[in-house]
Order: C-alpha cells, then structure tokens, then sequence
C-alpha cells in the first residue's frame, strides 16, 4: 500500500522545542497526517534529531558539557514536548550504528558514482583553538545581505554561504581567539552540474512553495550555485567521514538530513525487512511532503534536493515543502541562548492543549512574522473558541433529550454539512494548505451554527459533526473525547441519518 511520508524539520538537540518551533512545521506536519488519516490515507509521520550538527559543540561550550550529554537531555525533553503537544510523530528514533550506516551507505553509493570532487577551499580558522570553523561556529557578515550571520546560510535572508564567503568571521566558541583562514582539501558535491535538474523541478512544482521561500529559490537559481560540502575537518564531533582521499575530515552535518529521514522512515515503519530505503525508492508510489522554517529553504529545499538527484532516479523528490516564517515572542525572536522563550511542555501544562494548538495554529507565521503573547492565547481562545464551543454545546443540550436516537438528515443538511468538509479541504489539501485559515474557519462555523435554524434537528447535528470532524486534527483532545462517547467523526457527509450526540465542552484556562 502506497502511502504519504511526512517529514517535519529535523530538530537539533541542542535544546528542547518551543512554542516558536510548535508553531512552524510540528503542528503543522500534525495536522497535516492527521488529516491524511481521517481521509483514509496511510501516513509515516516522522523525523530524526540532527545530532551532528555544529550546534551541538557551540551550545555544549556554553553550557559548560559535552555535546553528548546535552544531545542525550536534549533529545529527552524533545520528545517529552512532542508527547506533551500531542503530535503523532513517531518516537523519536535513536542515532545509533544503524543510522550512521544508513548514512555511510547514502554517500558512499554517490562516491562510487564519482559525484563528488575534489576541491582545495580556505577556510575560517580560530588560531589559539587550532580549529576549522563552518556553520554554528562561525558568525560574520552574510555576503548577500551584509547581516550578521552564521555559516552555511544566513537566517535573515536565506542565501548560503560556505568556506570564506562570511565577511570578518569570528569564532563563536570564543569571540577573542584571533580568526585566520587556512587552505584544506575537502570533497564538495557541484550544483552547478544540476541545474537543468533543478530548473525543471522548480517549474513543475513552482506553486507548491509559498512566496517568500519561492522568491528565495529563485534569487539562487538565478546566481552560479554553490558547491556543497561533503566533508569539513573534524572539530570533534559527527560522523567521521569513510572517504581514503579526506583523512581525519567528518561528513558535513547538513549531508545527512537525507538519509536521516531514510532512516527515521524505515524506523517509524517498525523496521520492515528489505531495504531500509525502500519506502523513498522512485517506484514505491509513495508521497513526500517536508514541513520546515524558512531558515532551511536552501538545505531542504536545494541541498537536500541535490542529494537526492545525485543518486539518478533512484529516490522520490519532495511533492511539497510546507514552509513557514519566524513566530516572535513578545515582538522578539524566540532565543534559547538568552533564555527568551516559552517551552512548548511548559505552556500545555498551564493551558489545555486545545487552546493552545488552536491558537498556534491560528496566529502561526505562514507567509509573514508572527507574534505570540499570552494575554492573546488567553484572550482569543476565550472569546473565540472556548466561549461559542461551549454555548453551541449547550444548544445541543437542549436538542438532544435521547443520544444514540437515529434522527433524520434532509438533503439540504446534507448539502450544507458537505459545503463544511469543503470548505476545510480546501485548508488541508497541499495546493492551499493553511492552518490559519482552518483555525478560522472553525470559529466561523461556530458562529453560524449558534444562530442556525433547523426543521431537522439531524441536520444540525450533521453540521455539527462535519465541524468537529474537520477541526479534529487541530483540537485533538475534544475530538478523543467525541469519539470515546461514540461520536463517528467522518469525513463523509451522506448518510440520511445520523445518531443523536452531545457535544464535548473545552475547558479553561486555569489563568
């Protein structure tokens, strides 16, 4: 059976998520499968921590440990938060000798094919700590913005930059060690060689990515592409790299992102036999959609893409990438550093999941910045959702005298129940996916089903139905506890009759 592969953006350990991140591609990838599923598709919704990643050294540093034992707590409290928002990831699966060969068979296939060249670059190098520096280790002027950056690519703007294209770089695990730059011989993979590939991608799938990230693809296929690298010299830390021509180099962090997710898949599966990367082979009919933040168009969205074409037609391409913008916290980006963010566990806690994925989902940054406040969560969930919800509950109250009772639905509240599911798919489907407007388009509803007359109390009803199955992937817990009371929450709006039920409540805020 063939089915959707749903990838959310691969979490650095580094730190546990919040609510920045929840309200980018983890809830969003959520609802996503959860739609898929009530539709009646399969669905492998995983991911994989980036353990690798420079990050992991720059954050040890300055925590005072050592990047294995903070990708250990991090990866902990990762997944606790995952639990605790009611994703339905997959658990998280372990970096361990199966992923790393996973890894090693992914870009040794491509060395054997000779996709990789030899390149003699200069790079940033921190003269008392005797290291190479790339990506989180380094930090300077972005050469297409002139913003501060980090290396790889630059969060403000999105281009890459790799080697020495960051104007007066600086060492990030200590701003005094005096930065140089140094000649090393590594491998890169050229993306210049596919460009035609990329062009015709591009164009065949040009409205599958939102404006911002579609500019952004478009100002780097418009200049001389980079030259991945495959590997860099070893700063401690990563996969050391299986290639005789790079000795004492480890593989580029941002190299795995790929067979990460090959992985993550095939472990999500529950580990059946055959190829682990069966699922991604071209011929498996499967689906592949990514969720991620801008700040990783250019990996996910070229370099990723590369690797997979480096291998011929071997692998799927992404059908889609859903990608989001910043979401702010108090008009301030969300910073683990400086210890300005709200922990996505630690808000759950306080407020009834429902109401916070509900606002997440209806103030998340689809297409420009967005803010979070507190007082707004409490304050729109209240007035927006809790109070109609609640009062449309009451309504059914007073309705129904008999749950279970099979009452008549007329053509009309058929019809209208049908326009509902309509009018959500349309939010849902990947050609127009917005959590945005379907968070709106359930307060919408509530606000026309409070004051609908009805000859048929089936055909209220059936409204009903069709808004709590459409807002289920959102407000999960209500929909559980519809269904534990034996409310059928379907997609499917003709049935001539349907069985009376009553309306679970949300709950408040404690606040």
């Amino acid at each position: 059976m063939t089915e959707t592969i749903v990838i959310a953006a691969t979490p650095t350990p580094n730190g546990d998520l919040h609510v920045g991140h929840m309200a980018g591609p983890y809830i969003a990838g959520d609802v996503y499968a959860r739609y898929l599923r009530a539709d009646g598709r399969a669905v492998n919704y995983n991911t994989c921590t980036d353990d690798s990643q420079s990050y992991m050294i720059s954050t040890a540093g300055r925590h005072g440990t050592t990047p294995a034992e903070l990708c250990a707590t991090s990866t902990a409290a990762i997944q606790r938060s995952v639990e605790a928002m009611g994703l339905s990831l997959a658990p998280l699966p372990p970096v361990d000798d199966a992923y790393r060969r996973t890894v090693l068979d992914f870009v040794a296939a491509l060395h054997e094919r000779g996709r990789f060249e030899l390149r003699t670059v200069r790079m940033p190098y921190a003269q008392k700590a005797g290291l190479y520096l790339f990506d989180g280790l380094v930090k300077g002027e972005c050469p297409a913005c002139l913003t501060e950056s980090c290396g790889g690519s630059c969060e403000g703007c999105g281009h890459p930059n790799h080697f020495d294209d960051l104007g007066d770089p600086r060492s990030v695990l200590d701003p005094s060690d005096p930065v140089t730059s140094r000649e090393v011989t590594v491998l890169v993979l050229p993306v210049e060689n596919y460009r035609e590939e990329l062009v015709a991608y591009y164009a065949a799938r040009e409205n599958t990515w939102r404006g911002h990230a579609r500019q952004l693809i478009r100002e780097i296929l418009a200049r001389p592409l980079p030259e991945i690298p495959i590997t860099v010299p070893s700063p401690g830390w990563g996969i050391e790299a299986p290639f005789a021509e790079t000795p004492g180099q480890i593989l580029y962090p941002w190299v795995e992102a790929m067979p990460a997710s090959i992985y993550s898949t095939w472990k999500a599966a529950g580990e059946p036999e055959g190829p682990v990367d069966q699922a991604w082979r071209a011929g498996s009919g499967n689906e592949l959609v990514y969720f991620h933040g801008f700040d990783n168009v250019y990996f996910w969205g070229l370099v990723d893409l590369v690797m997979l074409l480096a291998h011929g037609d071997r692998y799927l391409t992404p059908d889609a990438n859903v990608c989001n913008e910043f979401y702010e916290l108090e008009n301030e980006k969300f910073s683990t550093s400086r210890g300005h963010l709200i922990r996505g566990a630690d808000l759950v806690a306080e407020v009834p999941r429902d109401l916070v994925r509900f606002y997440l989902a209806l103030t998340c940054p689809e297409d420009q910045r967005a803010n979070f406040t507190r007082e707004g969560l409490d304050k729109v969930t209240a007035h927006r959702l809790r109070g109609p919800w609640n009062a449309l509950a009451d309504r059914l109250d007073a309705l129904v005298t008999d749950p279970g009772e099979e009452l008549k639905v007329t053509a009309a509240g058929r019809r209208r129940a049908a326009v509902v599911v309509e009018r959500f798919r349309l939010c849902y489907d990947l050609g127009s996916f917005s959590l945005t407007r379907a968070a709106d388009g359930i307060v919408t509803q509530l606000s026309r089903l409070l004051t609908a007359e009805r000859d048929e109390p089936g055909d209220l009803l059936m409204e009903v139905r069709a808004l709590l199955a459409c807002a289920a992937p959102i407000l999960i817990d209500v929909a559980a506890e519809a269904q534990a009371a034996g409310v059928e929450l379907t997609l499917d709006t003709s049935a001539e009759t349907i069985d009376a039920f009553l309306l679970p409540r949300l709950p408040g805020s404690p606040r």
